[in-house]
């Protein structure tokens, strides 16, 4: 705990006697991500640096990208993509990684609604091939293991669920999905 409070105290001396230095440079400088593909905040994919020349390389970029489809926070991407993202990844070539990033800086929310089919996706996403292969994917995969009384139709939101106490007629027969 010591040592940690002399790091900060050593910090802050740094930071303030670096004031003036700070004060001149802009906010964007200070905060640059190491990578430019990283940063959820730019969609310019038309930039993104892909070195697939040598091994090494590819295999940081492909673990970072395996990483990032696996890590979303959202439970439900992070299966649907990771899975999808390590059988496909190694066949992708430079487009195809890049139509990949541009998916992965998608919001989760928006991106599960557009697989789904609970809303429409925005008119370049349905051009892009790896939305298109992932949303066949997943209603591929909805039609054929989820009960048609559980789904809204296509267009509409979810339900967010049911009275189970009741077990009514209106009640649908199995599952949630």
């Amino acid at each position: 705990m010591a040592s940690l409070r002399r790091s900060l105290i050593s910090v802050c001396k740094i930071l303030n006697s670096n004031r003036s230095s700070i004060a001149a440079t802009s906010p964007q400088a200070l905060f640059k991500p190491q990578y430019r593909w990283v940063s959820g905040f730019s969609s310019n994919t038309q930039s993104l640096d892909i070195d697939l020349s040598n091994e090494e390389s590819k295999r940081q970029l492909f673990n970072r990208l395996i990483y990032r489809s696996k890590q979303r926070g959202f439970l439900e991407l992070d299966l649907i993509l990771g899975k999808w993202v390590e059988e496909h990844i190694h066949s992708m070539d430079e487009n195809g990684i890049k139509s990949l990033v541009h998916v992965l800086d998608l919001e989760n929310p928006d991106l599960w609604k557009w697989l789904t089919a609970q809303e429409q996706p925005p008119e370049g996403l349905e051009i892009n091939p790896v939305f298109t292969a992932l949303h066949d994917k997943v209603m591929n995969n909805l039609n054929s293991y989820s009960a048609p009384e559980t789904r809204a139709m296509p267009g509409q939101p979810w339900v967010r669920g049911w009275d189970d106490i009741k077990k009514g007629q209106d009640g649908p027969i199995a599952g949630n999905q």
